[in-house]
């Protein structure tokens, strides 16, 4: 059987260079050789929050981040959440195959609860990762390219699928997660990298506002620059992601900084960021909103005719 990527993001802000060395940079290598479909996951925007915020500029601005990369619509199925119906149809026979102490102990819905900006912690956010699920067995689904912090959610598509298909007959691949060969960046603050959060780098920043963020970003006061991930944790996370902009070993670079101190790899990082996003900058500017509109209601069309034959495949395996 060939191999089918799903993969996507929320859009509740703009993508950031965590996103692109964390899974963009698989998806760019993974669309020139497996089918894949690219999930602009709006409905889940409400499961940690109580409103949706501005989700139509966010999906526009999602989608050119995608494109701006170099997602290709011909080779890549882009589609929104909301706009298949039949997709979260599926949420209701996997959530009968999970039990609630799996989803309360799942420590990225812990995480995300911890973060959420709701007043009470909805419902809809214990089933997040059966939604999930959901996402990733509609187009039946084998690799799932993630970051260390989702392998949970995976895990709960993986034990979805086996269920469903001890229960029912033979109906879902088991996917397996794809973990970036990149190291996990952290936020400009020395946390979990977010968009909600505010310590990341957006791939749509410009020169200057990528400076000041990097100006701002938390150091030490050793003017020695060295890598030291244990004792020099938010040191070595800037000559992380210098090294990964640049394609060097962050070592290398801390040795040739030197007594440069912190300024001197501010300006380094700087630097190597805003020549790594000149061209998605450039890519981005060349881009219509008309255009993403247009890629997007394709993907939408193509999408909804695989939800339509996966849940027909549902019913049929459930007797309904």
């Amino acid at each position: 059987m060939n191999d089918v990527v799903l993969t996507g993001d929320r859009p509740t802000g703009p993508l950031h260079l965590g996103h692109y060395f964390g899974s963009l940079a698989n998806r760019l290598r993974l669309q020139h050789t497996c089918p894949m479909y690219v999930l602009i996951a709006d409905y889940q925007v409400i499961t940690d929050r109580d409103r949706p915020g501005a989700i139509q500029r966010n999906i526009t601005e999602l989608l050119l981040d995608y494109l701006a990369v170099g997602l290709d619509p011909a080779r890549v199925t882009i589609f929104r959440h909301s706009a298949i119906p039949e997709l979260n149809q599926l949420l209701l026979p996997f959530l009968s195959l999970v039990s609630v102490a799996e989803l309360q102990r799942n420590p990225t819905v812990k995480d995300e609860i911890a973060h959420s900006s709701q007043q009470a912690v909805s419902g809809l956010m214990f089933t997040y990762p059966v939604h999930q699920a959901a996402d990733i067995l509609f187009c039946k689904g084998t690799l799932v390219p993630v970051g260390r912090d989702q392998l949970p959610h995976v895990e709960v598509t993986r034990l979805v699928a086996r269920r469903f298909n001890e229960r029912y007959g033979e109906v879902f691949p088991v996917p397996e997660a794809m973990m970036g060969e990149r190291p996990l960046l952290k936020g400009l603050d020395g946390g979990k990298m977010s968009k909600s959060r505010g310590n990341a780098i957006p791939l749509s920043a410009t020169e200057d506002q990528t400076a000041a963020l990097i100006r701002g970003a938390r150091t030490d006061s050793d003017r020695m620059i060295t890598f030291d991930e244990e004792r020099r944790p938010e040191v070595a996370n800037l000559l992380t992601l210098a090294g990964l902009c640049l394609g060097r070993e962050p070592r290398a670079l801390a040795e040739e900084i030197g007594y440069g101190g912190a300024s001197a790899l501010k300006r380094l990082t700087t630097e190597a960021v805003n020549e790594f996003l000149r061209p998605i900058r450039r890519r981005r500017a060349e881009l219509t909103e008309a255009e993403a509109r247009r890629i997007l209601a394709e993907g939408n069309e193509r999408a909804r005719e695989r939800a339509v034959a996966t849940l027909d495949e549902v019913r049929h395996a459930m007797a309904f």
